[in-house]
C-alpha cells in the first residue's frame, strides 16, 4: 500500500459553528421535553445530554486528528463486528416498546444500529475504490450494484427485525447514496427504484388480499404506526395519539411559539416521547416558525458544508464516504421532521444532533469527525476559503 502524505490543511471551522448552535438546540429542548419524564431532577436528561454531548466532542476530535484512509485496512473487521452486533441484539437484546434494538452494557445502553450505519458506508465505499473503473460496462456495473446490494441487505434485514424500519430506511439510503455517487448508471438506478416501488405495491396486495403473507413482512408494531400516519383521527385515542399531539403543538407555535418551556402540548404530557423522537415539535410549539426555520436552516448549511468535502476530495474513498455521510445525516432530518407533520410515517429516527440519547449522537459526532478528517486531507480548497483562513493567520 501506498504510503499517505502527512500533509493536513487548516480545520474547517464552520463545522464547529454550526455543531455549538445545534447544541443549544439539543440543550433546551430537551430540558423542556423531558419534563414529564423528569419529575425529581428536571435536568436531569439535559445534564447527561450534555455529558453526551462531551464524549462526542472528543470523538469528534480524535477521529478528526486520525487520516481517514488507514481505515481502508480495517473495512472488513468493521463490517464483520456490526453483523455481529447485530446478530446479539437479535438473539439478547434489550426489548422495549415493541422494538428489541438495544444491548445492556450494564453501565448504559448500546444501540448497535446506529454504529452499523457508519460501518456500511466505510465499507460500500471500500468495495467502490477496489472497483475497476478501466471497464464501465453494463455487466460490470449490475455485478458493482449486486455487491453492494448484498452487503447492504444483511444490516438491512437485521436492523428491520429489531423491529426498526426507520434505521433500515437509512441504509438503503446510504446504499442508494453510494451508488449514485459512483456513476452507475442512470438506468440501472432508476430500475433499482422501479423494483422498490413495485414491492411497495405488492405488500399493498397482500395487505388487502393475503394478510397472512403480509404479515411475514410488516409487523403489527410497523402496522399500528402507519394506520396512525394515514388516518390519525380516526385512531385518535390510540395510534393517531402521538401524531395529531405533535401537529396541534406545532401548529399552534405559529410564528414565534409559545416561549421557552411554555408549549401547552408538551409541556402537558400529551407529546409522548417529546425529548426523543418528537422533539421537532417542542421547537415548532415553543420557538415557532423563526425557530424552526433557523434549526433547518443550520442543518441545511451543516449538509452543504458536508457536500463541498466531498466535492473537493482528492481521493475517491474521501468523496464516498463524506458523500454517504451527506445523505446519511439529510435522510434522518428529512425522515424525523416528515413524521412529526405528518409527511412521513412515525418510525423511531432521532433528529440528529438535537434528540436525546446517546448512540445516535455519538455516531453522528463520528460521521462528522470522519468528514473533518477528510477536509484537513484534501488540498482542493476554494479560493473563498483560502483567503478566509489568511485572513484568520494575518
Amino acid at each position: 500500500m501506498r504510503r499517505l502524505r502527512q500533509q493536513t490543511y487548516p480545520l474547517d471551522y464552520s463545522f464547529l459553528y454550526i455543531l455549538l448552535a445545534l447544541f443549544l438546540f439539543s440543550v433546551l429542548t430537551v430540558y423542556s421535553g423531558s419534563g414529564q419524564y423528569a419529575a425529581s431532577d428536571p435536568f436531569y436528561f439535559a445534564k447527561r445530554q450534555v455529558i453526551w454531548y462531551a464524549i462526542g466532542i472528543g470523538l469528534l476530535f480524535a477521529i478528526a486528528k486520525m487520516d481517514y484512509r488507514l481505515l481502508q485496512k480495517f473495512v472488513w473487521p468493521i463490517y464483520i463486528s456490526g453483523i455481529v452486533l447485530l446478530m446479539l441484539v437479535h438473539f439478547f437484546g434489550v426489548s422495549r416498546n415493541g422494538s428489541q434494538r438495544w444491548l445492556d452494557l450494564r453501565l448504559f445502553e448500546f444501540q448497535p444500529s446506529e454504529f452499523v450505519k457508519i460501518g456500511l458506508i466505510l465499507f460500500l465505499a471500500h468495495v467502490l475504490v477496489r472497483h475497476d473503473k478501466s471497464n464501465n460496462s453494463r455487466r460490470i456495473q449490475l455485478m458493482l450494484t449486486l455487491k453492494l446490494a448484498a452487503a447492504t441487505a444483511l444490516p438491512f434485514y437485521f436492523i428491520l427485525a429489531q423491529p426498526d424500519l426507520g434505521s433500515a430506511l437509512v441504509v438503503v439510503s446510504a446504499f442508494f447514496a453510494v451508488l449514485m455517487i459512483s456513476g452507475v448508471s442512470l438506468k440501472l438506478i432508476s430500475a433499482l427504484l422501479a423494483l422498490a416501488t413495485a414491492f411497495i405495491g405488492v405488500l399493498v396486495l397482500l395487505h388487502q388480499y393475503f394478510f397472512n403473507v403480509f404479515s411475514l413482512f410488516i409487523k403489527p408494531h410497523q402496522l399500528d404506526r402507519i394506520y396512525g400516519w394515514l388516518a390519525p383521527e380516526q385512531h385518535a385515542s390510540s395510534l393517531g395519539y402521538q401524531l395529531i399531539g405533535a401537529k396541534q403543538g406545532i401548529g399552534s407555535g405559529q410564528m414565534f411559539g409559545s416561549g421557552f418551556a411554555q408549549g401547552t402540548q408538551v409541556q402537558s404530557g400529551r407529546i409522548p416521547e417529546a425529548h426523543t423522537d418528537f422533539i421537532f415539535s417542542v421547537i415548532g410549539e415553543e420557538f415557532g416558525f423563526a425557530g424552526s426555520a433557523v434549526l433547518i436552516l443550520l442543518f441545511l448549511l451543516l449538509i452543504y458544508r458536508i457536500v463541498l468535502v466531498a466535492i473537493r476530495s482528492d481521493d475517491l474513498f474521501g468523496t464516498y464516504v463524506a458523500g454517504g455521510i451527506a445523505v446519511l445525516i439529510a435522510f434522518q432530518v428529512f425522515q424525523n421532521i416528515g413524521m412529526t407533520i405528518g409527511l412521513m410515517p412515525v418510525t423511531g429516527l432521532a433528529l440528529p444532533f438535537i434528540s436525546y440519547g446517546g448512540s445516535a449522537l455519538l455516531t453522528n459526532m463520528m460521521a462528522l469527525g470522519l468528514v473533518l478528517s477528510i477536509q484537513q486531507r484534501s488540498n482542493s480548497v476554494l479560493a473563498s476559503d483560502t483567503a478566509w483562513h489568511s485572513a484568520r493567520r494575518a
